[in-house]
């Protein structure tokens, strides 16, 4: 959008600059001795240049042959130092000339071309007190206030000045209707997008996103815009709309320079940004991010039914899921994250000890003693990890490979949160899944002598 914008509002310039030199050389013209003859191109200037009396405007005259010369040899001086040096002679010499405005508008390019931001507003601050309509003025106040980030209330009033000014433009004399219509597209965006600029800096975040969201409807191709909408977005602190401030810095983190997109450099800080912020929110999801940026890229805005879940959402869908599938481990780990938590003790004592607890799954991790045991550790959430101790108030028969199954219904009678446990207190009979023992094979009755002796 630079670019092209810079192109119609120089061809502006340059209409407006040669536009004086013909009347000046025409005006020379016509200051010639009386009864000198004119050619009637001569006669047609002077008629031309005598345009710039209408509408009730004086016509433009140079003071004398020497001011004309200077303003000819500074249009046509290529090293920018060397002209900046002339006008600044020329505005010496002749600080009331009647060319004050293409003067101005010399001296604004001059300082574009020696790379000098605060001389072109300064420049272009006098253009607006001569003519509040010059575009030129319009222009580089609206676009370079936000570039240097002058946040001054001053700067940010005349910023603000500029883009109502640039939304308010009026198509110049000399400038087709079609080039108009592409430039008026390009101020559009400009305007609104320094509006949202000025809104921000002023924290009045509804009233940037509202700029900002015009300026990328009119440019969708800005990537410094979609950063700042997500910023503003942010700012106005809706959990609701978290899913949409990350898809415009997606956006702005993914959109190529050579479409508008910020520099590789900026892209990366900004992708930096908000690949922690997708994840704080959302959680690690490469494939997730991967697509997010896909479609930012494509598309200036979120199709309608975006959304991006959080990770709190997903933390209750899975509950939920969990619910369905195994309400025993869901049960488990409602009390383990309660009991993990900072008031975890104060929860154990008021809520689990001595209240019976319904049936819990868990998976043998070790036996006390080895054989007929009356203590079991179970692992619930991983069958490999200690959570629970089971003190049996009788002993179990045989013994049991870890891993087994079991379920058990108990009551808690102590916990402690490192290393985490929970000690519950278990009768026999409420333990399911121990493995039956084969029962021991009858003893065999010795056979008496006597009685064999009979038999044969």
């Amino acid at each position: 959008m630079r670019e092209r914008t810079l192109k119609l509002l120089f061809g502006f310039a340059m209409i407006g600059v040669f536009g004086a030199v013909t009347a000046l050389a025409q005006a020379q013209d016509a200051q010639q001795q009386p009864g000198q003859q004119q050619s009637g191109q001569q006669q047609a200037g002077q008629q031309q240049a005598g345009q710039a009396g209408q509408a009730g405007q004086p016509k433009k005259n140079w003071k004398d042959q020497a001011e004309y010369d200077l303003f000819a040899s500074i249009t046509k001086e290529t090293d920018n130092n060397k002209k900046l040096s002339l006008l600044d002679s020329w505005k010496q010499k002749y600080p009331s000339t009647d060319f004050k405005q293409e003067r101005l508008q010399l001296y604004l390019t001059t300082y574009q071309g020696l790379g000098q931001p605060a001389k072109m507003i300064e420049t272009a601050k006098e253009m607006l007190a001569n003519d509040p309509k010059d575009l030129q003025a319009l222009y580089w106040i609206a676009f370079l206030t936000p570039t240097m980030n002058n946040t001054s209330p001053e700067a940010l009033d005349q910023a603000e000045k500029a883009g109502n000014g640039l939304l308010a433009a009026e198509k110049p004399p000399t400038t087709s209707e079609t080039d108009w219509q592409k430039a008026k597209k390009d101020m559009e965006a400009l305007g609104h997008k320094t509006l949202g600029w000025v809104a921000m800096q002023r924290k009045n975040n509804e009233q940037a996103e509202q700029e900002f969201t015009k300026s990328l409807q009119v440019n969708p191709n800005a990537g410094e815009v979609s950063y700042w909408l997500g910023t503003v977005i942010l700012a106005e602190k809706k959990p609701e709309r978290q899913s949409e401030a990350l898809y415009h810095f997606a956006r702005a983190a993914s959109l190529p320079q050579s479409q508008g997109g910020l520099t590789d450099q900026g892209r990366s800080q900004i992708d930096s940004y908000f690949t922690k912020a997708y994840t704080n929110f959302h959680g690690k999801d490469d494939a997730g991010l991967s697509q997010l940026r896909a479609t930012a890229r494509q598309n200036a805005f979120p199709p309608a039914d975006f959304k991006i879940r959080s990770s709190a959402e997903l933390a209750v869908e899975k509950q939920n899921e969990l619910q369905k599938q195994n309400p025993q481990l869901a049960l488990w780990l409602n009390v383990k994250n309660e009991l993990n938590g900072p008031n975890g003790e104060q929860y154990f004592n008021s809520t689990m000890k001595g209240a019976a607890v319904p049936k819990l799954k868990g998976y043998l991790v070790s036996q006390s003693p080895a054989s007929r045991p009356t203590t079991l550790v179970l692992g619930i959430e991983n069958q490999n990890t200690p959570e629970v101790t089971l003190k049996l108030d009788a002993p179990l028969a045989g013994k049991a490979d870890p891993g087994t199954a079991l379920e058990f219904e108990g009551i808690p009678q102590s916990f402690t949160k490192e290393p985490f446990m929970v000690t519950f207190d278990v009768e026999k009979s409420k333990i399911s899944g121990w493995p039956a023992q084969a029962a021991p094979a009858p003893a065999r009755r010795p056979v008496r002598k006597g009685a064999a002796r009979r038999k044969g």
